[in-house]
């Protein structure tokens, strides 16, 4: 017989025997495991309760994190992400040039990048005047009247809560319409509903209200829209200026994507109609989504962190259980030494207890974190956010943390002298 075929043999005939040898002690292990949890239920059931209350901590604070996150962005969203505002930012090389350096903003400005810039949807000229509102009795009030399109209702997300919006129509027709805010309303006529139809007058010239209006979402007073603010067309509002220029420009653009290209691309296509010197910026929420969008992982994460300290107090508590576990079966342990258990498999056997224990609690929490959020989605109509992934590193986590906390009563029961431990009462 060939020696090397005979010694290759040999090696595979050991390989097999080791690895069924592993395979056999690690049922044996498990076994001895179930046993031991089952003669003492108590133990365990208290032991894996903070591992419980940790992985439910760490489901719940993603959920929660996730829920505030969602808001957050759903109201800057319903501000209106999509949209780009352009203003003139001045011109003019020196201080003095400036001053007397025009070159605003127009109607005409607007038509073209309608026509030029791909993906808008909608747009506006704003035309801002502080003028003295007069309503029957001799009341005058300084009330910030704003020209605008009909296309500003949806450019700016503006719920009408009565009445309705000014159309093409009144705009064509040059109709002396208007459309207030719900403060306006409620402070000058008593409610919403007993504004519409009422009238009142802009440098004598009278106005009808046809609709009261709110923002559909609070702006934090970022917008060109005061608590009493007025609507009024814009092809009615440039007659009390005198002149073609606008002081912004509003676009909504198809989807979110668009906005940085459409912003470039607006203001190249704006300042090829002006000066050269003429500077135009624009300005969008798409910045602002994305640094809320980061600060919201920033806080998720930060609150993982503080939930993980729950997880590392439960790990404490199976160390310690584990300790006290090993030192009343030490005559065990000495009695499987004597029969030739080895340094690696009683270390082995008391880690998969502190494993499977650590384990058990995380499924559990699991269970229960999942079931507050899943519960609100289907008794109500919130889409209460849900991450499997928080659940999967909650049970990494609680892997982790038995196998670290499992380690130390392990080794202890591992490194334990077989004669002293045969003799132990």
């Amino acid at each position: 017989m060939n020696p090397v075929n005979a010694q290759a043999r040999h090696a595979a005939f050991q390989e097999t025997l080791v690895s069924a040898r592993r395979t056999m002690l690690m049922s044996e292990i498990l076994k001895i495991a179930g046993d031991s949890f089952r003669s003492s239920k108590t133990r365990f059931a208290l032991t894996a309760l903070g591992m419980v209350i940790g992985t439910a901590s760490v489901i719940l604070v993603v959920t929660i994190g996730l829920t505030g996150r969602q808001y957050v962005l759903g109201l800057l969203q319903k501000i209106g992400t999509n949209q780009v505002e352009v203003e003139y930012a001045g011109g003019g090389a020196t201080a003095a040039e400036r001053a007397r350096y025009t070159d605003y903003l127009t109607r005409e400005d607007e038509k073209t990048v309608d026509q030029q810039v791909p993906g808008v949807m909608y747009s506006s000229p704003v035309l801002e005047m502080h003028n003295r509102v007069s309503f029957p009795g001799g009341i005058q009030k300084d009330t910030v009247v704003l020209g605008v399109a009909p296309q500003y209702q949806f450019i700016r997300n503006l719920v009408i809560t009565d009445g309705r919006f000014f159309d093409r129509t009144d705009d064509i027709m040059h109709v002396k319409c208007a459309v207030v805010t719900t403060l306006f309303a409620q402070e000058r006529y008593g409610s919403t509903d007993a504004a519409v139809g009422r009238t009142f007058q802009i440098l004598g010239i009278p106005f009808t209200i046809i609709g009261v209006f709110k923002e559909s979402v609070s702006d934090f007073g970022m917008s060109e829209i005061a608590d009493e603010t007025v609507l009024v067309p814009y092809s009615v509002a440039r007659y009390f200026t005198g002149t073609e220029r606008v002081n912004q420009i509003y676009f909504s653009m198809q989807s979110m994507d668009e906005v940085p290209d459409a912003s470039k691309e607006i203001v190249r296509v704006i300042s090829r109609r002006h000066r050269k010197n003429s500077i135009y910026k624009t300005q969008t929420l798409t910045d602002l989504l994305v640094t809320a969008n980061k600060i919201s992982i920033a806080l998720i994460a930060m609150l993982v962190m503080v939930a993980a300290v729950t997880l590392a107090v439960g790990g404490v508590g199976i160390m310690n259980i584990m300790l006290a576990n090993v030192r009343s079966r030490i005559r065990e342990i000495g009695i499987r030494k004597a029969l030739g258990a080895t340094y690696r498999e009683i270390k082995l056997q008391f880690l998969t207890e502190a494993v499977l224990i650590s384990l058990t609690g995380g499924v559990v929490g699991s269970i229960l974190g999942l079931a507050l959020p899943l519960s609100i989605r289907f008794f109500s109509d919130y889409d209460f956010p849900i991450s499997w992934l928080s659940v999967l590193i909650a049970l990494t986590a609680a892997t982790l943390v038995g196998v670290v906390f499992g380690t130390v009563p392990a080794t202890r029961a591992a490194q334990l002298d077989p004669v002293e431990a045969l003799k132990y009462e």
